[in-house]
């Protein structure tokens, strides 16, 4: 085989993605040099582009603290634009390392639809990729997505009883069932409350659906249970427009079985009998049931949560013009003597104020992540409260929660490949594999036909696609990725071209 490859001529690394290269006569050589190569520049560009996936444009990250000391796993964050923005960049779920250099992404190639709440679950004891998928404007009208470790479909949720699900949370339970929020338009005198007596008003319903079969099995509405006069909002004058009381934001599955219901408009989380629908307590709001101590009252929350170690976990948003910044809370609750206590706060030293959205997420190694909801950024603090990690958006993207998670991703697509040739003898192959996260390094293979493809040597995966530029007259040309252990994880489609003249 004719490659005229020789130790001091072989792979180098051209374009996005490129790393470190080795520089080999052929696979298996005893000695190798290496040549440093800088990946693309991203600053100042606002949107990805790859020759091997062209239908892509997801927006670039930009990374403004470096991670140091951060938890294991990768970054999962769903960008779209704001309300009132039209931003750069395809909307869609989005895998990164802390470097913003994406693993996977899927965007939806449709302006009117979204994904929210992206992230890693457990059902049926296999991790699984979540969302949200629909259409929002302050709620949402959609349907909810499990995908397994090869981004397979293995489930699609709808709401039961005639209803829409919404985009504000979908958790899976420990009984492999899924929870999510309903916002529902029904007629209502608001007279009571300052409002048009023929007006209308938007329920907030938690709803619980067996996965496989869709059965309901629960579902608490906010109006059989609180009062309108315990939202801090005022309902519009002109009754076409629904009065968002209540604004159900969160639920999550307590310790004891029981629900955490999260309001925004009456910053209050209610602690809901799973059984009956009685609320069993509320924290915050105009009818707390416990003594705050400072710090403990939130305004406008979101992604309220009880942790394994008993505390309770808050993304504040806080009061617009009331407060200077958002923050993360963790709280010990008494639920004997009634009393909240402020054990941390986890503020940006930027001063990051989210008017809405935001997520709080306590990992395994005593550090948090926040996503900042309205904000465009995401942040890692140690235990201490320090940022060691932080990230941004284009300035008009957003992401509703952000979230590390460990994941592992074997794609069932093959990888994606595009080839050019160049002058003389030399083509420059660009490889990726959406969504795989094994893959070490990238086998060049060239061959007279597609049963004769050799290897010619191989060059490390470091960013979503790498550029390999070898020197050959065959005419045929492919990839192998590779693990660790230089085991092949999968080959790419090879690409043909003509033999080169002279």
């Amino acid at each position: 085989m004719s490659t005229r490859i020789t130790r001091r001529r072989f792979l180098r690394a051209t374009g996005a993605g490129a790393a470190w290269v080795a520089l080999a006569g052929t696979l298996g050589c005893e000695s190798t040099r290496r040549l440093r190569a800088e990946p693309p520049a991203a600053r100042g560009r606002q949107t990805w582009s790859f020759r091997s996936r062209p239908e892509f444009e997801p927006p670039v990250i930009d990374v403004s603290t470096p991670a140091r000391g951060t938890a294991a796993g990768y970054v999962f964050i769903a960008p779209k634009n704001g309300p009132k923005e039209s931003g750069p960049g395809q909307d869609g779920a989005m895998i990164l390392e802390d470097s913003g250099a994406i693993v996977w992404f899927h965007p939806l190639f449709r302006e009117d639809r979204d994904i929210m709440d992206f992230k890693v679950q457990r059902y049926r004891g296999e991790p699984v990729l979540t969302w949200w998928e629909g259409v929002h404007t302050s709620f949402g009208q959609g349907e909810y997505v499990l995908f397994d470790g090869s981004y397979r479909e293995i489930a699609r949720v709808r709401a039961g009883n005639g209803l829409q699900g919404d985009h504000h949370e979908f958790l899976i339970s420990p009984r492999d069932t899924a929870l999510f929020t309903i916002y529902h338009k029904v007629p209502a005198d608001l007279s009571p409350v300052g409002g048009p007596e023929d007006g209308f008003v938007l329920d907030g319903i938690a709803q619980e659906v067996d996965i496989e079969t869709g059965e309901v099995l629960f579902e608490w509405h906010s109006l059989e249970h609180v009062g309108l006069e315990e939202s801090y909002a005022s309902p519009p004058q002109d009754p076409r427009f629904a009065f968002d009381y209540f604004h159900i934001n969160s639920i999550d599955v307590d310790h004891d079985g029981n629900l955490l219901v999260s309001s925004r408009v009456t910053s209050t989380v209610y602690k809901v009998d799973h059984q009956t629908g009685r609320i069993i307590w509320r924290l915050g709001g105009k009818h707390s049931d416990f003594e705050h101590g400072p710090g403990t009252r939130t305004r406008f929350q979101h992604h309220a949560r009880r942790q394994p170690d008993g505390t309770f976990t808050i993304f504040d948003n806080g009061a617009y013009k009331k407060v200077e910044q958002s923050r993360g809370i963790v709280l010990r609750l008494d639920e004997e003597a009634m009393t909240a206590r402020l054990i941390r706060t986890y503020t940006h030293p930027d001063k990051i104020f989210s008017a809405t959205q935001g997520s709080m997420q306590p990992l395994p190694n005593g550090n948090v992540f926040v996503g900042w909801g309205s904000a465009p950024h995401f942040s890692e603090f140690d235990h201490d409260g320090d940022l060691i990690f932080s990230a941004d958006f284009p300035p008009e993207a957003e992401s509703y929660r952000a979230f590390r998670c460990e994941w592992t991703g074997r794609p069932h697509e093959n990888l994606s490949i595009a080839a050019e040739r160049g002058s003389g003898n030399d083509v420059t192959i660009y490889v990726s594999w959406n969504g795989a996260t094994e893959v070490a390094s990238w086998q060049v293979l060239a061959g007279p036909d597609l049963d004769q493809m050799e290897p010619l040597g191989n060059a490390p995966r470091r960013h979503f696609e790498t550029a390999i530029t070898v020197n050959t007259t065959e005419p045929y040309v492919g990839v192998q990725a590779l693990d660790r252990s230089g085991k092949e994880l999968g080959t790419g489609k090879a690409v043909e071209f003509k033999r080169a003249k002279g």
